[in-house]
């Protein structure tokens, strides 16, 4: 058996050790057109920033060493430029040489990955312009930084790449600014919780120009001006477009196979492509989501080497499926961690999910411990059934292990209920004996059986201020005095019992308190002496973090950058 794959980082490395180790006689071939194979994407801002000093470091195998583990023939620097299906012959050309041949194979596999988005904008192609997605782009990028010595950068784009890259530009001491037309950062999180994101960059500097559409570029004094629809262009020595990639599928498309969202090739959960003897695997396939079962892409290096390894499989005469993608996700943002995994409340609901959520912001680890740091959790659900269908946490220590918890838990089809129940390991320096994870199993069986009932963020515009509810805030005078919500009146929860005589009686009580814990037992109270109570979710922390960022954002569409 001969097979031949296209692509040699993620899917398509792992695809052809998997064979390797299948069948020792299996005559593989790799066409990688890059110069480097099994090489670590995520690394990249890291190599630019210095983080990771070693340039080798970023190339997990080279060809040499594939070859000597695997015998597996890798060649980098060959293109294919097309698939001939019906003589099941590819025609590769060699960049180095210009030599073009064709080569047969039994079985093929496509892993082409996906490229970055190029808006057909003026002035794209620039020499200041980059790209980054292969190691040849960041060396190009690196070598701009250390032979021109940029003072300023802009990056239009604020997924993943253009966060890190950020981060790492900041830490060579470079001006940044993120421009995008959303008016958020990192789409896996909901509005409220990527505030939080937003916050963190603000505080080290990272410029953001928000819910602004980029129109073109044009070089001005020895730099580039980012041209902005209806606002003033800004100006920076360098610009890196990282406003997010598109599956490099040409080959699939004039190979005359199917294709699905965004030229996507259409897989099915083996991997199997429309022609039965081509597979396809990682950021040019469309996948199903886990938790909402559409048609979707995501672009993650985790379910890459899942589906290459699958597709191995089933070459090589198994049964392996493909469950879908939750799109489990971390990133470092500067001093913070913010994590998601399966659906956000936002997509939940446009899938038409009846979806609902919980915030809450528990300890890393337990409160007498030295050290411990808040964290923000949204836990999303469906309303009725309490199926788990989401999760996004910012935070410091022990956000990653809570959101693999909570990826677990949807992938095992657990309720939300159920994460009340789950045994966790607990030690002071790590935990508290009631996790975060079972915490909001707490608050979602609460709901469920209704102890008690919530009000959310977007509920408190329509609050009537005219005296047929009660508005109550539960916290201590101190901090009520260094910030509330106008309307609401102040009775410590600790006071509260003492005081109900000042609370209208017959009235709908809105309670809150900084987190929601004290306004949870508030409200506890208040149901005990017949009053209609609700608990504001995530509490006054939550609110403030929310509505100051959405000020900033509105303030910086009104005077075109945000500081």
């Amino acid at each position: 058996m001969k097979v031949v794959i296209i692509g040699g980082v993620a899917g398509g490395a792992t695809a052809a050790a998997r064979l390797r180790r299948l069948d020792e006689h299996a005559e593989i071939v790799v066409f990688e057109r890059s110069g480097y194979i099994s090489y670590a994407n995520c690394g990249l801002p890291y190599y630019i920033g210095g983080v990771i000093e070693d340039p080798e470091a970023l190339t997990l195998q080279t060809p040499e060493s594939f070859f000597a583990r695997f015998r597996v023939d890798m060649r980098v620097r060959h293109e294919v430029t097309a698939i001939h299906p019906e003589r099941k012959t590819v025609s590769v050309k060699n960049l180095d040489t210009g030599g073009e041949f064709e080569e047969s194979y039994d079985k093929l596999i496509l892993s082409p990955g996906a490229k970055p988005t190029q808006p057909r904008l003026p002035g794209v192609g620039l020499e200041r312009l980059f790209t980054l997605r292969t190691v040849e782009d960041t060396f190009r990028v690196k070598e701009y930084i250390n032979t021109r010595h940029p003072k300023s950068a802009v990056l239009a784009g604020g997924g993943f790449i253009g966060l890190e890259l950020a981060e790492n530009l900041r830490e060579l001491g470079m001006d940044v600014t993120i421009v995008q037309r959303p008016r958020q950062l990192m789409n896996p999180f909901d509005p409220d919780m990527a505030a939080f994101i937003h916050s963190e960059m603000r505080s080290h500097g990272v410029k953001l120009a928000l819910g602004h559409t980029v129109e073109g570029f044009e070089e001005r004094d020895g730099g580039v001006d980012v041209l902005l629809k209806d606002e003033a262009p800004l100006h920076a020595d360098m610009v890196v477009l990282a406003i997010g990639v598109t599956p490099d599928t040409a080959l699939a498309k004039a190979a005359g196979l199917e294709l699905g969202l965004k030229g996507s090739i259409v897989v099915n959960d083996r991997m199997e492509t429309s022609d039965p003897d081509i597979y396809a695997v990682g950021d040019a396939v469309q996948v199903k989501h886990y938790v909402t079962g559409q048609d979707v892409l995501l672009s993650l290096a985790g379910p890459a080497n899942k589906q290459g390894r699958i597709a191995a499989d089933n070459i090589c005469g198994g049964d392996s499926r493909y469950p879908g993608s939750q799109g489990s996700s971390v990133i470092r943002v500067f001093d913070l961690t913010a994590a998601s995994t399966g659906v956000n409340e936002t997509n939940a609901k446009k899938a038409g999910l009846d979806a609902d959520a919980v915030v809450l912001s528990p300890m890393s680890h337990a409160g007498y411990y030295p050290g411990g740091k808040l964290m923000t959790m949204k836990v999303v659900f469906e309303k009725g059934t309490d199926r788990l269908l989401g999760a996004q946490i910012v935070g410091y220590e022990g956000v990653d292990k809570r959101i693999d918890v909570l990826s677990a838990a949807i992938h095992a089809g657990l309720t939300a209920t159920r994460l009340k129940d789950l045994d966790l390991a607990y030690a002071p320096p790590y935990s508290s004996a009631k996790d975060p994870v079972n915490m909001a199993g707490f608050l979602v069986e609460n709901l469920s059986k209704g102890i008690v009932k919530q009000f959310r963020l977007e509920d408190m515009k329509d609050l009537p201020r005219d005296g047929r509810v009660t508005l109550l805030d539960v916290r201590t005078p101190g901090e009520y005095d260094r910030g509330h919500i106008e309307g609401f009146r102040n009775i410590p929860v600790d006071e509260l019992r003492e005081r109900l005589g000042e609370l209208p009686p017959g009235r709908p009580v809105y309670v809150m308190c900084q987190s929601g814990l004290r306004s949870y037992i508030a409200c506890r109270i208040l149901a005990g002496r017949g009053y209609d109570a609700y608990n504001f979710s995530g509490g006054f922390r939550f609110y403030d973090a929310v509505v100051s960022d959405r000020r900033l954002i509105e303030s910086a569409a009104a005077c075109g950058m945000d500081r």
